[in-house]
């Protein structure tokens, strides 16, 4: 009996510490967050030169016509809002759901409830944006209804559960790429909302060609081939970082999708369509967009020399090693 009074002495006093931690780290004033996020972000920008060097590369590969010191200029942004992104999802994990709901305000409200009214649920598309992170958070309390986010996988196990703990704190669903057609379709059909983040690269075998930004990339058709499936109207939604401190949630009204009497060409169109409509955003904030992926490398490989010949290290190391044991 003592030792499980001391166990429950010390469960309580391990409660009560984690508690109080939380709460130091929520209390945090966000002008010393956002802060530590570009000092971050600057110390990042100097150190990683592969990400540096992919972010210079994509800018000038999209705005030839931008100086060589503006590219300079917004590549130390896009660092500095990466590492205050960084900061914020590590302080948001302790927010409370007041906390959540006054960090930012919503613009196009109407625009989604007024989606929802079809009864044939809706599709919220987005990108890598400012805060988006913030999004399965913000969204559930907001709309008072649970959102299903698709996201990919994140390969360490333990950051996977700490990341999927964070999104779904306030009652978002996350579901996993692989399988996760039928849940996506049962979810519309019940007339709810799916989130889908569509500016990552993806697998020629299932992706679509299309242009981003007038280059040629393979994009994911999943919210298009939903949206002619279920009949439901797609709604781009980001979370934009605003100077002052805080975020603007904006969602956009429905994007105005095409049908003909050919559903594969219709696919194409229509995911060229909602790309079109997340290209705009970025051109908007470009400084908020994740500019470190390698988007247009199945196109245009000589953009990231340097990675395509570490692939190909790797590949040959990996054929001389099962050579070698099959000898």
């Amino acid at each position: 009996m003592m030792i499980e009074e001391h166990n429950r002495h010390g469960c309580r006093e391990s409660n009560n510490f984690r508690g109080k931690f939380a709460a130091f780290i929520a209390g945090i004033p966000y002008k010393h967050i956002a802060g530590a996020g570009k000092i971050l972000g600057r110390f990042w920008y100097c150190l990683d030169v592969r990400h540096r060097r992919i972010v210079r590369r994509n800018l000038k590969f999209i705005y030839p016509e931008w100086t060589h010191e503006r590219i300079k200029k917004i590549s130390k942004r896009i660092f500095q809002n990466i590492g205050t992104t960084f900061i914020e999802i590590c302080q948001v994990h302790c927010l409370s759901r007041e906390d959540i709901l006054n960090r930012a305000q919503i613009e196009g409200e109407d625009n989604l409830h007024n989606a929802l009214k079809e009864q044939k649920g809706a599709i919220m598309v987005s990108g890598h944006m400012g805060n988006w992170e913030f999004l399965p958070l913000f969204c559930p309390l907001t709309f008072k209804t649970t959102i299903t986010f698709v996201a990919k996988q994140i390969s360490n196990s333990t950051i996977n559960r700490w990341v999927h703990g964070l999104r779904t704190r306030f009652g978002s669903r996350i579901i996993y790429r692989d399988g996760a057609w039928p849940e996506m379709t049962r979810t519309l059909r019940q007339g709810k909302m799916v989130g889908i983040m569509i500016d990552q690269k993806t697998k020629s075998s299932i992706g679509a060609k299309i242009t981003f930004f007038n280059k040629y990339v393979t994009a994911t058709p999943a919210a298009a081939l939903l949206a002619l499936r279920c009949q439901s109207p797609v709604l781009p939604a980001f979370c934009i970082r605003n100077d002052v401190g805080s975020f603007t949630i904006k969602i956009y009204p429905p994007i105005a999708l095409k049908k003909t009497d050919d559903f594969r060409s219709d696919l194409r169109m229509n995911t060229q369509i909602i790309a079109d409509a997340i290209e705009k955003v970025i051109r908007e904030y470009p400084e908020q967009w994740f500019w470190v992926l390698k988007r247009w490398k199945k196109y245009y490989p000589y953009l990231y020399p340097e990675d395509m010949a570490r692939r190909e290290r790797t590949r040959v190391r990996k054929r001389r090693k099962a050579q070698s044991e099959r000898v």
